[in-house]
């Protein structure tokens, strides 16, 4: 994994999610976030817009480390990149969009719940993957159990991770860090209440930080 981005999930391993359809209130709510702490952001490509958010969020903020997620086809991989992602995140494990990050060196989280997913992540040569989605997947008990068998392996739980159950996923060694929208509710960023994502940010650095 890029050495800065290593690094900045070692002192705030919290991914705040961004699924704004709106450049400038993804730039907003992306400002909001690292003002509480948190500057490692996914913005998901699940709408039509959401590559120019993170474009404008590249292009207007400073000190974040911005990706993009939901990412689900090679094409679609080296379209975010050629945009600025300085990370790629996929639901699920597909090899050509692994192979292609491998090769140009940009850090990968592809989608895992199951042993046989995360034994070909590793067979690929990855070492840090998604576990999506967390909590129906089986949660922390589920990836204790992964973790006992794949030593090398990193996780980043998504999927169900809320301020209640933070703690629990942290205190494992094998997590690199966990995801979660929870951070950018759609009511606040919808009503530009971008204060109360700024204390959701800081809430979850303080929880985080005391977990670990």
């Amino acid at each position: 994994m890029d050495t800065s981005l290593s690094e900045r999930l070692a002192s705030a391993p919290v991914v705040p999610l961004i699924g704004e359809n709106d450049a400038d209130r993804a730039v907003k709510t992306a400002g909001a976030l690292g003002a509480g702490g948190l500057s490692v952001i996914e913005v998901v490509m699940r709408s039509d817009d959401a590559q120019k958010g993170m474009e404008a969020i590249l292009a207007q903020t400073e000190g974040l480390i911005v990706g993009a997620g939901t990412v689900l086809t090679l094409d679609q991989a080296k379209s975010v990149r050629a945009s600025g992602a300085e990370f790629i995140v996929s639901p699920g494990l597909v090899d050509e969009i692994a192979e292609y990050c491998l090769a140009e060196e940009i850090p990968f989280f592809p989608g895992t719940m199951t042993a046989g997913e995360v034994q070909r992540a590793y067979a690929l040569g990855l070492r840090d993957v998604k576990f999506f989605p967390a909590s129906l997947a089986g949660g922390v008990p589920m990836l204790k159990a992964l973790s006992s068998v794949f030593r090398e392996m990193r996780f980043m739980p998504t999927g169900g991770v809320s301020a209640g159950n933070l703690a629990q996923f942290l205190e494992l060694p094998s997590v690199l860090a966990c995801g979660g929208s929870w951070l950018t509710p759609k009511e606040a960023v919808a009503s530009g209440d971008y204060s109360k994502i700024t204390t959701l940010a800081s809430e979850a650095l303080a929880i985080a930080q005391s977990a670990r």
